[in-house]
């Protein structure tokens, strides 16, 4: 498989004015992909972070598994995190966040009220990689569509301060990646949730990848989808073999890229059930497991 890597000029103009403006906020609000609530961490956010307090958010939890969910957030609370998992569509996502986010302040907070200092809002920064719904919670956040929305990485392009109470206002920033890529495990993935444009991937690599979770994990959900035979998915056919068969199918005949594109939108869609790519399980010492 080819390596996937993505780093245009643009992210790392992004990422320049993420770090001079994080002295302006209280705490950021990093937002990850449930779908792969590891792998969707940015180490860049880390350093331009620092000690700055921090509230992970886990989106799109509608397309994951809720159990795999559950045990994330364990493991980020076991790790010392601050964490939600929302669905960013829900009618109390402003009060949730607002709520957590003065939890994790609550110290500060406390300290400004015993010098005398008037009660101000909240500066949240919202960070994350491309394409996990930041606008989407965003608009919810403020409710009314403020932030341009859409089922592909690059809508945000610009920062902007928006306010979503008296008490939380929120500086909204463009989707980024890094550098390098820690495993081509990790590219897979982010590329399959949707994080990386699809023009700058081989999409039968990351087919063929999706397969393999397939296979291993939503078998029963593969074969009714794309009504294959138990002979279709017999441990004797490749995984090659059997995107073509799925390719075939669905009336593409050996349009391969084609039937690739289907079955990587059909995962990120959940017509194949609600699926996490990684666990807890997954993370060793070093990272994720390769």
């Amino acid at each position: 498989m080819a390596t996937i890597q993505w780093f245009p000029g643009h992210m790392a103009k992004a990422l320049r004015q993420i770090r001079e403006q994080m002295p302006l906020v209280d705490i950021v609000f990093e937002l990850v992909d449930a779908q792969v609530p590891y792998s969707s961490q940015n180490p860049e956010v880390d350093l331009a972070a620092g000690d700055k307090p921090r509230l992970l958010i886990l989106t799109k939890t509608d397309l994951a598994d809720p159990e795999v969910t559950k045990e994330w957030l364990q493991y980020f609370k076991d790790h010392g995190q601050p964490v939600l998992a929302l669905d960013s569509r829900s009618r109390s996502v402003a009060k949730t966040v607002t709520n957590a986010a003065k939890q994790v302040l609550a110290e500060k907070l406390a300290n400004e009220q015993a010098k005398g200092m008037k009660k101000r809002a909240i500066r949240a920064m919202c960070v994350g990689v491309p394409n996990v719904g930041k606008s989407t919670l965003l608009n919810h956040l403020v409710k009314k569509n403020v932030a341009a929305t859409g089922n592909r990485p690059g809508v945000t392009t610009g920062q902007q301060w928006l306010r979503s109470s008296a008490e939380l206002e929120l500086l909204d920033t463009p989707g980024v990646l890094w550098h390098k890529f820690a495993t081509e495990k990790e590219g897979l993935m982010l590329a399959l949730s949707g994080a990386i444009k699809d023009s700058l991937f081989a999409k039968d690599d990351v087919a063929l990848f999706a397969l393999q979770y397939l296979r291993a994990n939503r078998l029963t959900e593969l074969k009714d989808r794309y009504h294959l035979t138990d002979a279709d998915v017999d441990e004797s056919v490749t995984d090659p073999d059997l995107l073509l068969t799925i390719t075939k199918k669905m009336g593409f005949r050996d349009d391969y890229d084609r039937g690739s594109e289907r079955l990587i939108f059909d995962l990120r869609k959940g017509k194949l059930g609600t699926i996490s790519l990684e666990k807890p399980a997954d993370i060793n010492d070093e990272g994720l497991n390769e």
